[in-house]
């Protein structure tokens, strides 16, 4: 079975159980691996966390409920696992665009609908790796915003834009960091680029001492580096015995190759 039918159950699944306390720990044991990397391959497969997702699909189905059935409010919020009807009509403001009490037979709602992916997709042949556990790193860098839909244009943007700027100054960068949110870390929030020398007016970085997995692409090519890594992530993690650690993503830029440094215990 591959990630795609893999990621298929696990959507019809939650569609099943909306209604219900969806246990993530219940959706990472489908796919053979921890909470956290279940989560991190399924916002960089969709471009969206679980949790946006499962709301999503939880507000469509509210929406559908109150137009055929004029349920009470509070027991439409309850079902969909809401704390209370406040907290449910400003997420079906947001969402819908209109409140919960307005929904009649002429209301216009949202559609949210199930993902279901293409399960005939080829994946590529495998990927060579190294394993090494390093030393803690200290880097000093400069970052920019990005989040899980916008980091494929503006962090190649940023890389180009900072090489132009720093490298006749302060040499070749180094190293990029990805940075993800406190909170569920299934959304990224930063790109950075990184040196080893200490740099006036640069932020810096102190990475713990931990296991590192590797793997080399042939180029800096930010395509070729996309490509590449969402392979890892579709086909290599989840058929492998690695966990992912809750810390950053690395890429280290040498002698015209990229080594994606990815956190794993």
């Amino acid at each position: 079975m591959n990630i795609y039918q893999i990621l298929n159950e696990i959507t019809e699944y939650i569609d099943n159980h909306l209604d219900e306390k969806i246990e993530y720990l219940k959706l990472s044991k489908m796919m053979g691996v921890n909470e956290y990397t279940m989560r991190r391959i399924f916002s960089l497969l969709t471009n969206q966390s679980l949790s946006e997702y499962i709301r999503k699909r939880r507000l469509t189905t509210a929406g559908y409920d109150l137009y055929q059935n004029r349920n009470k409010i509070i027991d439409i919020a309850m079902k969909y696992q809401y704390d209370n009807a406040t907290s449910f009509s400003r997420a079906f403001f947001k969402f819908h665009g209109i409140k919960p009490s307005e929904v009649n037979k002429n209301a216009q709602l949202k559609n949210f609908p199930r993902i279901i992916f293409n399960e005939d997709i080829k994946l590529p042949e495998g990927i060579e790796y190294k394993i090494k556990t390093l030393d803690e790193m200290i880097f000093y860098g400069i970052g920019v915003k990005v989040n899980n839909q916008n980091i494929g244009k503006i962090a190649p943007k940023f890389f180009q834009d900072s090489r132009k700027k720093y490298e006749s100054t302060y040499g070749n960068i180094e190293y990029a960091m990805i940075t993800y949110q406190q909170q569920d870390r299934e959304q990224c929030n930063g790109y950075y680029i990184l040196y080893q020398k200490k740099i006036k007016g640069f932020q810096k970085f102190i990475i713990p001492k931990g296991k590192w997995l590797f793997f080399r692409i042939s180029s800096y090519d930010d395509k070729e580096i996309q490509k590449v890594s969402q392979q890892f992530y579709c086909e290599f993690l989840p058929s492998s015995k690695y966990n992912l650690r809750l810390s950053q993503e690395l890429e280290y830029y040498h002698d015209g190759v990229t080594d994606f440094i990815v956190p794993i215990y």
